[in-house]
């Protein structure tokens, strides 16, 4: 009796379009617009509730309007003390597109992240619309910032530097010594060229090619 209960249960429910328990990853946008975004959520010392994620999958659901079919959005919402921490990362064909935003309301953090994210997409417009959709910047659904993308600064220096190679922790240690929020160097266990960088948490970030 009990297994027919949790089955009729949740046929009901999934006739309702509520989401089973645990699912990570939705899919987001209409059927009417022809794309269709994949988007997934984690928590980190959080428990995303389902209103939690019901919001934010409405919310970055608003940017589906820029990418291909089956575009990947990874969210990650995350809490340290009194910081709540919104990241959102797009991989696309070109690149990837990502943004952070760090305050005292979860709520404010994904409303601002967001709109990060979509000033990044406009203000490089130019230079995103080949590898976004075809109508992505269509006039009625195009939202113009002031700083437009004629504004963007230009390279007016280029530095050159031998690297060495080197562990993380040692290139970490250069980049504190150097007073630099970032620094590049040789990986003496890969060999490749990397990043290691200073993030708004305090926390260090690693960034090391994809090949």
């Amino acid at each position: 009796m009990f297994v027919l209960f949790f089955r009729l249960y949740g046929i009901i429910k999934k006739s309702e379009g509520v989401p089973c328990i645990g699912n990570s990853s939705r899919r987001a946008g209409g059927a009417e617009r022809g794309t269709i975004m994949r988007i997934s959520i984690n928590g980190k010392n959080i428990e995303v509730s389902d209103y939690l994620r019901d919001l934010v999958t409405k919310k970055v659901s608003k940017l589906d309007k820029y990418f291909p079919e089956d575009t990947e959005a990874h969210v990650l919402l995350a809490v340290e003390r009194n910081r709540h921490i919104v990241e959102v990362t797009i991989p696309y064909s070109g690149g990837i597109i990502r943004g952070e935003e760090v305050s005292g309301d979860m709520y404010a953090s994904i409303d601002t992240v967001l709109a990060k994210v979509e000033k990044q997409i406009t203000r490089h417009r130019t230079k995103l619309e080949k590898t976004l959709r075809s109508d992505a910047f269509a006039e009625a659904d195009f939202v113009d910032y002031d700083d437009d993308e004629d504004d963007a600064g230009s390279v007016v220096k280029v530095k050159r530097f031998s690297i060495k190679p080197m562990d993380v922790e040692e290139a970490v240690l250069q980049m504190e010594l150097l007073g630099h929020s970032f620094y590049v160097f040789e990986n003496a266990e890969s060999g490749q060229v990397n990043v290691v960088y200073k993030r708004k948490d305090g926390n260090y970030g690693l960034i090391e090619p994809d090949r």
